[in-house]
C-alpha cells in the first residue's frame, strides 16, 4: 500500500503580541513553512506489530512504546488512539521532518501534532474533519502546555489568519489582497515566557503607561483588522511599525531588533516590527513582493540569520 502523508503549517503573530496577555486583541497568521508526517504500512510479513517512529531533526529513531511517556508525540499519537478507542495502532514506521525552527514563536508543536493527526487518522482509514483537528490538537497543545490561547492550533488547522481575545472564541480574519512579508530571525533564542513575567512585573510596577500601550496596540490591532479586509497595504504597515514603536516603550525589543526594523524601512518595507515575545527571536517586514529577493540579501548583510519569505493569500485562496 502507498505512503499516508500530511503537512501542517506554522503561525505568527501580525500584531498585539503582549498585549493580548491583558485581553487586548491580537491577530495571528498561518506561515507556509511547514511539519510533514508520513506513514508508511508495516510489511505484510511483517509480525512485530511494532511502530517506529523517525525524525532526522529530533535525532529520534525509537519504537513507540520505548519513549518516554511525556513524549509530545507519543502523547499525541496516544490521543488519536484514546479518540478512536484503539488499544494499539497497526505496525507501521512514521516519519517526522519539520522545517520549522523550534522556540522561535512559529507554533513548530501545535504544527506538528496537526501533521501527526491529520495522517494517522487518514491512514486509520477515518480521516477526521476539520474541527476535529483542531479540538484535539487543542487537548495535544494543553497537554504539552499547559493553558494554551488556542490561538496556534486554529490558525494551524484551518490555515487561515486569527483574530483572538483572551477568553472568547477566535475569529478568521478576511483578507481582501495577497500580502508578503518577511521574517527574519536574530539569531537570538529568547524565552516567551520569561518576556512576559518582565511585561507583568512593569505593569505591576507603571500601571498607567503599561494600561496605555496595551490599549493602544489594541486599537492598531482593531484597525489592522479592517485594513486586511479592505486591502489597504499602506496604512497596515504603517500601524505594524507603529506596534514596533510601542513595543519598544514596552521594553520587549532589542538592539538587533531595532536594527532590522531599520533596515526593513530603509530598504523599502511598508511596516515592520518584532514578532512574538521579543527580546531576540524574529522581525517581521512587510513588503512590496517584488522586493523580497533584495530585501531578504539586505537583512542577511545587517545581521539576520535567516530570512524566511512568507505570502499570505488573500481569503479563498488559502492552501
Amino acid at each position: 500500500m502507498p505512503a499516508i502523508s500530511s503537512s501542517a503549517p506554522g503561525k505568527m503573530i501580525l500584531c498585539g503580541e503582549h498585549a493580548v496577555v491583558y485581553y487586548q486583541p491580537a491577530i495571528a497568521i498561518p506561515v507556509l513553512s511547514r511539519a510533514t508526517t508520513t506513514i508508511i504500512f508495516a510489511h505484510p510479513l511483517d509480525s512485530t506489530g511494532k511502530v517506529f517512529i523517525h525524525s532526522e531533526e529530533a535525532n529520534l529513531h525509537e519504537c513507540l512504546t520505548d519513549l518516554p511517556t511525556e513524549h509530545p508525540v507519543r502523547q499525541t499519537i496516544e490521543l488519536v488512539q484514546t479518540h478512536f478507542r484503539l488499544d494499539h495502532l497497526p505496525a507501521c514506521e512514521i516519519r517526522i521532518h519539520s522545517n520549522l525552527p523550534i522556540s522561535a514563536g512559529l507554533g513548530s508543536s501545535a504544527s506538528l501534532s496537526i501533521s501527526i493527526l491529520r495522517a494517522l487518522s487518514e491512514f486509520l482509514g477515518q480521516p477526521l474533519s476539520l474541527e476535529q483537528i483542531n479540538q484535539l490538537a487543542y487537548e495535544a497543545e494543553k497537554i504539552h502546555h499547559g493553558n494554551p490561547s488556542g490561538v496556534d492550533n486554529t490558525v494551524i488547522a484551518y490555515g487561515r489568519p486569527v483574530y483572538f481575545i483572551r477568553g472568547k472564541q477566535p475569529e478568521f480574519v478576511r483578507v481582501k489582497t495577497k500580502l508578503s512579508f518577511l521574517l527574519a530571525h536574530t539569531g537570538i533564542a529568547a524565552s516567551t515566557s520569561k518576556a512576559v513575567a518582565e511585561v507583568r512585573e512593569h505593569f505591576k510596577a507603571e500601571p498607567q503607561k503599561y494600561s496605555r500601550l496595551f490599549s493602544e496596540i489594541g486599537v492598531l490591532t482593531n484597525q489592522n483588522r479592517e485594513f486586511l479586509a479592505s486591502g489597504e497595504i499602506h496604512p497596515l504597515g504603517k500601524n505594524l511599525t507603529h506596534n514596533h514603536k510601542l513595543l519598544q516603550e514596552m521594553g520587549v525589543s532589542s538592539t538587533e531588533l531595532d536594527q532590522l526594523v531599520s533596515v526593513a524601512l530603509g530598504a523599502g518595507a511598508y511596516g515592520a516590527k518584532l514578532s512574538g515575545g521579543g527580546q531576540g527571536g524574529n522581525m517581521l517586514a512587510l513588503i512590496p513582493a517584488e522586493l523580497s529577493a533584495e530585501l531578504t540579501q539586505t537583512l542577511l548583510s545587517a545581521g539576520a540569520k535567516s530570512v524566511i519569505a512568507l505570502d499570505l493569500p488573500a481569503s479563498g485562496e488559502e492552501q
